[in-house]
């Protein structure tokens, strides 16, 4: 829904805001700080400043009803309260943010966002992979299937596993070289050691809002009522541990290891006027099943620009700009929506709750510069990649630091962006 949030002629009394590139007053994304005076709480990112929420709602500056939610330490209970309360939300805050006459009640409860420490948005009691990148699927599939890269299920059901909840983090956290069992094709037997292929995925994170009762699927007309919001997330992997035991279950050691998001939370109304179409689909690929079918597919595709950059301990050192490994836009890379996907992991009964964490798999797209790992763009190590430094990378080595980001640019409407997510890699702990 676009409404007067998003107009071009907004502006915020919080001067850095106007003009920012990513938390200008049309964005307003939702958050876990916590400052040397304030304990762990919910912010709205607004320039260069955090909103305080729960100061916000002691004073009396938002409905009373949404009090008990803005008080907690994290998302999760005003996630439970739905779209239609998140978006009244919005309104309010755009208000207070734009109107001169409530400054002098609001400014108080604003602090630098510099002097702010990022949290986990919420606790996530259950975490899932998905694998709607068809580009990625279809690269990833040809280096083990070359005469059927793509199972015959992909185009029929979206593909997904259970992650590990546990094991993700905000960003920022170190990224510590895991170990696992490792067989290269060329050996008899496998053995146990660090990973040697450790590598990166450019994937969106969906948040899930309003739940729903165990045995009771999501309609796709539903879905993006469940949808709380948006993040970037980096599944880490170990592609010499994945090789070896993905078979016949999935990813088990070679994922559950760390999952990186970003802290700010984009929500679906501040992302309304980047919506676009599903990209059509290839002749002779199936229509989805009609549980599938979105009534609402004319705005269901995300208008996301995503990039992964790398930088190295021998760039540091020497001033090298960071290295752009991926760059390409969500909406060219999901053969299955965000609406698909939570009505399908819904469809058995399967309960989601609030605080649920959904990955959307690698979004790569068809353009080699749009790649979303190093497992594809070094072709599984065949084809290292230059780096200015003399270096050469085919995965990542310790000491290299990984940095995805993405922002949101249409015509009409103000750009916003969901920050970074960042992990740098370090040597494997001794046990």
């Amino acid at each position: 829904m676009i409404d007067e949030t998003h107009a071009l002629s907004r502006q915020s009394w919080v001067a850095s805001a106007n003009g920012h590139p990513l938390y200008p007053i049309q964005n307003l994304p939702l958050g876990i700080f916590s400052t040397e005076t304030k304990d762990q709480r919910i912010g709205v990112a607004i320039g260069e400043k955090i909103l305080d929420l729960r100061a916000l709602a002691e004073a009396g500056l938002v409905d009373d009803r949404w009090l008990g939610a803005l008080s907690q330490p994290t998302l999760n209970d005003w996630f439970a309260h739905g779209a239609d309360e998140a978006r009244a939300l919005r309104r309010l805050l755009s208000d207070l943010l734009s109107s001169e006459a409530q400054r002098p009640q609001v400014e108080s409860h604003l602090v630098d966002a510099v002097d702010a420490t990022m949290h986990l948005p919420a606790r996530i009691g259950d975490y899932t992979d998905f694998y709607v990148g068809i580009h990625h699927a279809t690269n990833v599939g040809k280096q083990f299937r070359p005469d059927q890269p793509l199972l015959p299920n992909y185009k029929y059901v979206p593909i997904g596993y259970h992650g590990r909840a546990s094991s993700v983090r905000v960003s920022g956290g170190p990224v510590i070289r895991p170990k696992g069992q490792r067989k290269p094709p060329n050996a008899d037997t496998p053995d146990y050691g660090p990973s040697r292929r450790l590598d990166y995925e450019l994937e969106l994170g969906i948040w899930i809002g309003r739940g729903n009762e165990l045995g009771q699927p999501i309609p796709i007309a539903e879905a993006r009522g469940h949808i709380a919001g948006y993040c970037l997330l980096n599944d880490w992997s170990a592609r010499d541990l994945q090789a070896w035991e993905y078979q016949p279950l999935g990813p088990f050691l070679a994922k559950n290891f760390l999952t990186s998001v970003s802290p700010w939370v984009v929500t679906p109304d501040a992302l309304a006027p980047f919506m676009r179409a599903m990209p059509p689909r290839p002749e002779g690929d199936p229509d989805p099943l009609p549980y599938l079918r979105d009534p609402d597919a004319g705005t269901a595709a995300l208008g996301i620009q995503i990039e992964a950059v790398l930088v190295t301990e021998r760039m540091r050192q020497q001033g090298f700009p960071p290295l752009v490994l991926s760059e390409g836009e969500a909406a060219a890379a999901m053969y299955w929506s965000a609406a698909q996907i939570v009505t399908h992991h819904a469809s058995n009964g399967c309960n989601l709750q609030p605080g649920d964490l959904i990955g959307t798999g690698t979004l790569s797209t068809a353009s080699p510069s749009g790649l979303g790992s190093l497992l594809e763009i070094s072709q599984g190590g065949k084809t290292p990649i230059a780096i200015g430094t003399g270096e050469t990378r085919s995965f990542l080595e310790d000491g290299d630091e990984l940095t995805l980001a993405a922002r949101c640019v249409a015509p009409g409407a103000v750009p916003i962006g969901f920050g970074h997510v960042t992990g740098r890699v370090l040597p494997v702990v001794d046990a």
